[in-house]
């Protein structure tokens, strides 16, 4: 179980996870359109995990700072964590509020 934040307004979205150097909690991006995330600014490995609207993990890809990913699956949340922090796989069901 880890602690979650939400990128729940414009500036929170924008900047994510850039400049930080460490976190203890996961940030989650509820999805209005488009599934793709990337690391630019980045200090340290995250894992993503792509969740379709009954929370259900569609995709995941762990990702070095500076990369760019786009699932091709359809996505209503975006997960990022520490890597391993987790340790979710695809099919497996998230619950949080």
């Amino acid at each position: 179980m880890i602690k979650i934040k939400y990128a729940d307004n414009y500036f929170k979205r924008l900047i994510g996870l850039m400049f930080k150097k460490d976190i203890d909690y996961g940030l989650l991006f509820i999805l209005k359109y488009g599934s793709s995330v990337h690391t630019s600014f980045m200090r340290f490995v995250i894992d993503v995990y792509f969740l379709d609207e009954n929370k259900v993990i569609v995709d995941k890809k762990t990702l070095k700072p500076w990369r760019y990913y786009k699932t091709d699956k359809k996505a209503r949340y975006i997960l990022e964590t520490k890597e391993n922090e987790l340790n979710s796989e695809i099919g497996e069901k998230l619950d949080f509020l």
